[in-house]
């Protein structure tokens, strides 16, 4: 290259590519992958919205939308909160996935040097889209004694006057963990208290079990809260998502939307519109207690196996493990047990900085067919080993 920014360097690759990479090429050679690496629900996109996707088409709504997105759309998102917590439709953006959510909040709030604290282990794109903007994630890091999430007290104790936002994800990923309601509240106080913005990532709150979830909104007008159409609603490639913004925001989301992204995706905004229909939401709950059941399967077969979990996930479809009884380095963990075992997992590296060599992340959006078959080769190689 002739010339490059500067910010690539604090910009890592998504290592879990390399694995999927090594596995497709494994599968073209004959070999059967147990694929536990993979962060998208492994079913379809149900029938009822693909099916408003292909009548949006064939109706030709192939023409732009406002940047906001489609007003219906918008109002059955706001719809789609409780009474208590339902923001008016005017404070909702819908956007090109959670991805493009973040976008637009980080270049409305991030100036160069602001820091944006975050939970270690977290998503590594949220630290990245900070990074895009000029701006230094704060990585706080978690362990079980906090369910792997930040709390009020870690976040003032990393405080600095750099520090312009706090960036939360219940459940999260690679965990799965949740905070609980009175820990959000108190979250949202002391964000405010210390005259920061909070951002919460909603994203996986469809996939709950068992554990009482409850959105930020209901706390205060003045969060950020991003959702997306790709994991309850299993429309990962349709790329739409949305954000739920503070009124004094929206202004500038509207701005940036214009200019960054111009609209979403029409035919998936058309398509979304299903999802809140009765035969869908009966579809997404079906598939939601599949995803329950596979936990309820896997995570004690993995603790059986030897691998350390202290805390239960209560959402997504992660079991972020400890796997420094059989290796040093995670990576070389997962590419070892890719090419003896066939088994794809994910390397702790991915996730942070924070005892990442220790740990792996496997995910159970598979069916318990293919899971169970990963556990017996998981058991094989280990006995090997």
């Amino acid at each position: 290259m002739k010339h490059s920014a500067g910010r690539l360097s604090g910009i890592e690759p998504f290592h879990v590519m390399n694995i999927l990479a090594r596995a497709r090429a494994m599968e073209a050679q004959g070999r059967s992958i147990v694929h536990m690496e993979i962060g998208e629900p492994d079913f379809p996109t149900a029938e009822g919205i693909a099916q408003a996707g292909i009548a949006a088409l064939q109706a030709g709504y192939t023409h732009y939308t406002p940047a906001l997105g489609l007003p219906e759309l918008r109002a059955a998102i706001a719809e789609s909160y409780l009474h208590s917590a339902r923001p008016d439709p005017g404070r909702v953006a819908v956007t090109p996935g959670a991805s493009g959510a973040l976008q637009l909040i980080f270049a409305a709030l991030v100036n160069p040097g602001d820091r944006v604290l975050m939970a270690d282990p977290g998503y590594p794109c949220n630290r990245h889209i900070v990074r895009l903007f000029e701006g230094e994630a704060g990585a706080v890091p978690v362990d079980a004694t906090t369910g792997y999430q930040l709390n009020a007290d870690l976040i003032r104790r990393h405080w600095t006057p750099r520090t312009v936002a706090v960036l939360l994800a219940s459940p999260s990923n690679p965990t799965g963990t949740v905070i609980p309601p009175a820990e959000m509240a108190e979250i949202v106080r002391t964000v405010d208290a210390l005259g920061g913005v909070l951002i919460v990532d909603e994203i996986y709150h469809g996939l709950v079990y068992g554990a009482e979830v409850v959105t930020a909104l209901a706390y205060s007008p003045e969060v950020f809260v991003v959702n997306s159409f790709s994991k309850y609603y299993g429309m990962t490639g349709w790329r739409l998502g949305w954000l739920v913004a503070p009124p004094s925001y929206m202004p500038a989301i509207e701005k940036l939307a214009q200019n960054i992204f111009l609209a979403p995706n029409t035919a998936a905004q058309h398509a979304a519109l299903a999802a809140f229909s009765p035969t869908v939401q009966a579809e997404l709950a079906r598939r939601r207690d599949l995803f329950h059941a596979r936990r309820d399967f896997l995570l004690p077969a993995l603790r059986g196996l030897g691998f350390d979990i202290p805390v239960e996930p209560q959402g997504a479809f992660y079991l972020y493990a400890d796997c420094s009884r059989f290796a040093a380095d995670s990576r070389v963990f997962a590419l070892a047990l890719l090419e003896r075992a066939a088994v794809a997992i994910t390397p702790g590296v991915d996730f942070g900085s924070n005892r990442a060599a220790q740990h792996v992340r496997f995910s159970y959006a598979n069916t318990l067919e293919n899971l169970r078959e990963g556990v017996s080769r998981l058991k094989r190689y280990l006995a090997e080993t």
